[in-house]
């Protein structure tokens, strides 16, 4: 394939290449389906492993505590290789974890199924570490923002897609788990977990395929490396960037905005992670007659709604400030979860489905921030800062079922994420104050002309 981009000096792009951008873009949609999925694990464990809200949340601790623990070698990989080849690690990983459902499915043990969500975390902590930094370099500087997002937009699908394999693969028609459960002998309870643990097997049969397919394109396609060109000064040479060391990490730690976007980007995740874990599981509190699958409705109402979130935060990006619009998401945010947390009957289920509308945006809009904070040789670094922020989402679930069962009443714990989305919008807040005074200070300079 002919050379149809032109690579400047900060590593970004003249052009962005069509084939390249699809493909990349295709990585997105594929590691939602696995965060999707795991909403409905969740709810399937907790009924078949008889777990409490705290324990089932578990399982979102084993998948974004993979990719805290990987996200630093990805970054080494970029930094040392490419972006490529830590997006190859990322789908072998991705690979490997999906087969190990198979004897986990046979095993029938939580901790074995942890293991196996924990190596699909690995591959995506690759993916998510190469992937985003990707988008925003496959093209000229000035389009980076959107380009995150309009890659980013299609992450809801991977969202659809993975709650629909859930519904139809893993949860079955008829009266609720742990309703059947009550029924049984103690025997035919380990028999009918068995059976239930087969179904989990299923989605992830097709997700392998689609892994290989994929892995293969880019083992075979030319892709741009979009790396920065670092002069090799003495000064450069003697402070060459090393990912591992505490130099590293005081510099960045130093940056102010740096620091918060961090926090911002870890809370976000959190939060997210939180009020999806438990959408299913809170409809079903607030109906006993309700069945997972019947439940299983609300999430994929949740997603598409973020789909179109992101759909019209793009729009709008092109014709206001990412600051304001995020605030105004934000503080919209707030207000549904506020409702969620405070009322307790069935009308909860709509603000938590409306909240998905705007967490949209927000992920690569703190991406896209935090790595224009720092020095185009601390990019990978702060890529590994970024993805390993995601920790928030192994926390903030565990912390919502721990408030919940001590309560006895879910919606309560979505004041958890509530809390996170107040200080997400104060993130904002104070990204726009910035952007407004350095717009103050460039109409000076030009009336001074």
């Amino acid at each position: 394939m002919s050379k149809k981009w032109n690579q400047l000096p900060n590593g970004y792009l003249t052009s962005t290449p069509f084939l390249q951008f699809v493909l990349m873009t295709m990585l997105f949609p594929l590691w939602s389906v696995a965060n999707a999925l795991n909403d409905v694990l969740i709810t399937q464990f907790k009924s078949i492993f008889e777990l409490s809200n705290f324990a089932s949340a578990f399982v979102q601790s084993a998948f974004f505590g993979g990719y805290f623990v990987m996200a630093i070698p990805a970054a080494l990989v970029m930094k040392k290789k490419s972006y490529v080849s830590a997006i190859l690690c990322g789908l072998a990983f991705y690979i490997v974890g999906c087969l190990l459902f198979f004897p986990a499915s046979h095993m029938a043990t939580y901790t074995m199924f942890l293991v196996a969500i924990f190596a699909i975390a690995l591959g995506l902590s690759f993916l998510e570490t190469s992937a985003n930094t990707y988008a925003t370099m496959i093209g000229p500087e000035k389009t980076s923002t959107f380009r995150i997002n309009l890659s980013q937009t299609f992450t809801p699908i991977g969202n659809i897609c993975g709650i629909l394999l859930g519904k139809f693969l893993i949860f079955q028609e008829g009266e609720s788990l742990s309703s059947k459960m009550a029924a049984m002998s103690p025997d035919q309870i380990a028999a009918f977990r068995l059976e239930m643990l087969q179904h989990t097997l299923v989605p992830y049969k097709y997700i392998v395929l689609i892994l290989v397919a994929l892995f293969l394109a880019f083992v075979f396609i030319k892709f741009p490396s979009c790396k920065p060109q670092v002069k090799e000064t003495a000064e450069v040479v003697k402070n060459k960037v090393n990912l591992l060391s505490m130099k590293t990490a005081k510099f960045m730690m130093g940056v102010q905005r740096f620091r918060r976007s961090l926090l911002a980007m870890f809370l976000y995740n959190g939060m997210q992670a939180a009020v999806w874990s438990f959408t299913i599981r809170l409809a079903l509190s607030l109906d006993g007659s309700m069945n997972e699958r019947v439940a299983a409705n609300y999430m994929i109402a949740s997603f598409i709604v973020f789909f179109l979130g992101r759909v019209v935060a793009s729009t709008l990006l092109t014709k206001m400030s990412a600051n304001k619009l995020l605030f105004i998401y934000s503080v919209l945010g707030c207000l549904c979860l506020a409702y969620v947390a405070g009322v307790n009957d069935f009308s909860v289920m709509y603000p938590v489905i409306l909240v998905s509308a705007f967490m949209g945006p927000v992920y690569p809009t703190i991406y896209d921030t935090g790595l224009k904070t720092v020095p185009a040789e601390y990019r990978e670094s702060a890529a590994a800062a970024m993805v390993m922020s995601i920790v928030g989402g192994a926390m903030m679930p565990p912390i919502l079922g721990l408030v919940a069962d001590a309560t006895g009443i879910l919606h309560v714990g979505y004041v958890i994420p509530f809390l996170c989305f107040v200080v997400i919008s104060w993130f904002f807040y104070t990204e726009l104050h910035i952007e407004n005074e350095k717009h103050e200070t460039e109409l000076k300079e030009v009336h001074q002309l």
